[in-house]
């Protein structure tokens, strides 16, 4: 199992994809008014500008599973949510009230 991606809440976009360009040494491969991701490898940093607004206090890192809606066993804080292109996504709390992100690719 492996955490992909890692999304970050950040209140001024271009600011952060600056920085994390400068940090990871690469360009977004992919650039919207609602995402900006980057891929070092086989690792994706995400950054979401609507994350706060969402609810998200920092980084959610989001496991990759088969069956999402299977694998829901904690509280849930965002159901399961279609995210383009046949991908799902969700975050679970767990009891110490930490985020838990899940991930079903098509």
């Amino acid at each position: 199992m492996k955490m992909n991606p890692v999304i970050y809440p950040v209140k001024d976009l271009d600011a952060a994809k600056a920085l994390f360009g400068t940090l990871l040494g690469a360009e977004p491969y992919v650039e919207q008014p609602y995402y900006v991701g980057f891929r070092v490898g086989d690792q994706e940093f995400g950054l979401n500008p609507r994350g706060h607004a969402q609810g998200m206090t920092g980084p959610v890192g989001y496991f990759d599973v088969a069956d999402i809606k299977a694998s829901l066993q904690a509280p849930v804080d965002q159901d399961v949510q279609d995210v383009g292109g046949g991908k799902f996504t969700a975050i679970a709390i767990d009891r110490d009230g930490n985020p838990i992100g899940l991930s079903q690719e098509p």
